[in-house]
């Protein structure tokens, strides 16, 4: 399912306008446990891995119930969330967090029906368009998040902030305009999505804006998850329940389902443990990387066609959602170091490198990045080969999975488009 991912993504992608722009690392501490790398890398591997598995689910595997996967994955969730609070501290969170049967009800439940119907959106989406444009449409988030905070009187109206999600808008406008296969319903799916989305992070800001109501992804899924669950299965009695087959269950198979449930859980505890080691500048980082990654491999995975049209109007995207998540300050610094580091490390592998006098070591010293950026930006590479091997190893193995009215647009990997 998006949900998870999606959960976590736009958490830590579209704080709070301005949240990350002011914000400086976090000097890492080692205190004998696992370097903050680790974290950052799970991370990304199971964000990426979740959307290209729900992607073969439906899609390659013929399970094209989107609701009722999301109802299977909120339904795993709620049960793995209640025995992991009971056999573990992973949810000890729960105990801060002062929650009344008045404060579940005005609040948890109407943030977790958005929440609910944000999932289904998703979902749904993966039945109509491809991993790579879903990724380009979501750059747009901030767009929604930023117009439902002023609509709300969270923020104050901005020319400046309005002139940057007018320039977010245009590239994903024109990633748009370059999609061969663009499928209205699946637009609009996704549009619905970020506008649920949206809401729901506007409302938990009014809300559960507290210090005593403060929950981590963990602790949120907790909560929100047998709220979701029942929404979904009324929804899926409604819309999917009346079709559906079970040989199509055969053929998607339990043990992957499980698996599927599995993957989309492992992220929410990753998340956790990304928040508390690392800092927002690196998780806005790592969002912005992963999302690039995760285009990079549905073009490979799916031999997607992106045309010029598509690829310029993402970068323009992506490039107004890394202002407007970082500022101009600290996109500069970035740049800065991202420059001095290469050109370093460009040098040693060239054999030129000389020691740098004094002065030049003060200045590259002050254009170095935090070490867990640099870390992660290295690493990356070993992140999408896991990635890839993993999703070629289940498209590869599954066989004919795609039902004869699936048509020519399920593609199964390892046999071209």
């Amino acid at each position: 399912m998006a949900a998870a991912d999606d959960d976590v993504e736009r958490q830590q992608l579209h704080p709070e306008p301005q949240a990350a722009e002011a914000e400086k690392p976090r000097p890492v501490v080692q205190r004998g446990g696992l370097h903050p790398v680790f974290y950052i890398l799970a991370w990304i591997f199971f964000s990426n891995l979740t959307i290209l598995f729900n992607k073969w689910m439906i899609d390659g595997r013929g399970f094209k119930y989107p609701v009722i996967l999301t109802c299977w994955h909120l339904i795993f969730a709620t049960v793995a969330t209640q025995i992991l609070a009971r056999t573990t501290h992973l949810l000890d969170g729960r105990k801060n967090v002062k929650m009344t049967g008045r404060i579940y009800l005005r609040a948890i439940v109407p943030i977790g029906l958005l929440y609910s119907a944000s999932l289904v959106c998703s979902n749904m989406v993966y039945l109509y368009l491809s991993v790579a444009f879903i990724q380009m449409l979501k750059a747009a988030a901030p767009v929604a998040v930023l117009l439902t905070a002023w609509a709300w009187g969270v923020e104050e109206p901005s020319l400046k902030r309005f002139l940057n999600i007018l320039f977010i808008v245009a590239g994903v406008g024109l990633a748009s305009l370059g999609e061969i296969n663009f499928s209205m319903a699946g637009f609009l799916f996704q549009v619905g999505g970020i506008v649920f989305e949206a809401m729901r992070l506007i409302m938990i800001q009014v809300l559960l804006s507290g210090e005593d109501m403060k929950m981590d992804p963990l602790v949120s899924l907790y909560y929100y998850a047998p709220v979701c669950a029942v929404m979904n299965v009324i929804v899926a009695i409604g819309s999917e329940a009346n079709r559906f087959d079970f040989a199509d269950l055969g053929r998607a198979g339990l043990g992957l389902l499980v698996l599927n449930a599995m993957v989309a859980f492992m992220l929410n505890v990753s998340s956790v443990f990304l928040i508390g080691k690392t800092s927002g500048l690196v998780m806005t980082l790592t969002g912005i990387l992963k999302n690039i990654l995760l285009v990079i491999i549905s073009v490979m995975i799916w031999n997607t066609n992106i045309t010029p049209i598509q690829f310029v109007g993402y970068a323009i995207a992506t490039a107004g959602l890394a202002y407007y998540s970082l500022g101009w300050e600290q996109t500069v610094a970035i740049s800065v170091g991202v420059w001095v580091y290469t050109k370093s490390l460009w040098e040693r592998v060239a054999g030129s490198y000389s020691p740098l006098s004094q002065g030049e070591g003060a200045g590259q010293e002050a254009g170095r990045l935090p070490a867990a950026v640099k870390r992660a930006l290295i690493m990356g590479l070993v992140v999408v080969t896991v990635v890839v091997l993993v999703a070629g190893f289940l498209y590869g193995s599954g066989g004919p999975v795609a039902p004869p009215s699936a048509g020519k647009d399920v593609v199964e990997i390892g046999q071209g488009a």
